[in-house]
Parts: C-alpha cells; structure tokens; sequence
C-alpha cells in the first residue's frame, strides 16, 4: 500500500474520510492475519505503512472538526480552551498594550508636573 497525500484527503468530505479509515483498517487487520499464519514477518513494512495511512486520515479528521468549531466560534468572546492559542504561560498573563499604557490618576499628576519644559531662546 502506498503512501497516502493528506492533500487529496483533505478534498474528501467526513463521509469519505470515514469510509477510508475503515478500509485501512480492514487492510490492516487482513495484514496481521497474514503476518500470524505466515509465521514470518514478511508483511511489517505494509503494516506500518498501513497505520501510518489510519493515522494520517484520523489527523485530517480532527483538524476538520476543529476547524468547524473554530468558524462556530468566530467573532464571540469566549472561546474553548483547546482551541486557544498556547503560547506560554507567561506571555497568556502577560498585560495587553492597552492596560500596559494605562495609569493611575496620581501618575498623571506627576506626569504633568515632572513634564520636560521647553524654552523658546531669543536670538
């Protein structure tokens, strides 16, 4: 069995991509009823080709599906934790620019009085 693109199953519907998984795995488990009464082990590069291909289709599925919530969730204010943006721990509670530019109103105070004056120097 050859190796499957993830470009062409990406063109088939869930149907189809359901459909195809239970084909490979119906080769796969046709695969390993061979490789036991053959005794020898004649058949384990198809067999990992095989779970590779299953493997590839389950991927495709799953980003389809989440693709799907993520449209569902477009443009709302909360979204599932799963799908959002990892990062890392610090840059997820790091403050966002608008709070990082915001101050206090005794800042301000000091800000207008500690204000760089300028001069106008009569030449």
């Amino acid at each position: 069995m050859a190796k499957v693109k993830v470009a062409d199953l990406r063109e088939k519907s869930q149907a189809e991509l359901t459909q195809t998984l239970d084909q490979y795995k119906q080769e796969l488990m046709e695969l390993k009823v061979q490789q036991v009464a053959s005794g020898t082990d004649t058949k384990g590069a198809k067999i990992r080709d095989v779970r590779r291909n299953i493997a590839r289709v389950l991927t495709v599925m799953t980003q389809q599906a989440r693709d799907e919530v993520r449209a569902q969730y477009a443009g709302k204010k909360y979204i599932p934790k799963d799908l959002r943006a990892k990062k890392t721990r610090a840059l997820r509670r790091a403050l966002t620019p608008a709070e990082l530019s915001r101050t206090t109103v005794r800042q301000q105070k000091k800000n207008i009085i500690r204000a760089r004056r300028m001069y106008a120097i009569k030449a």
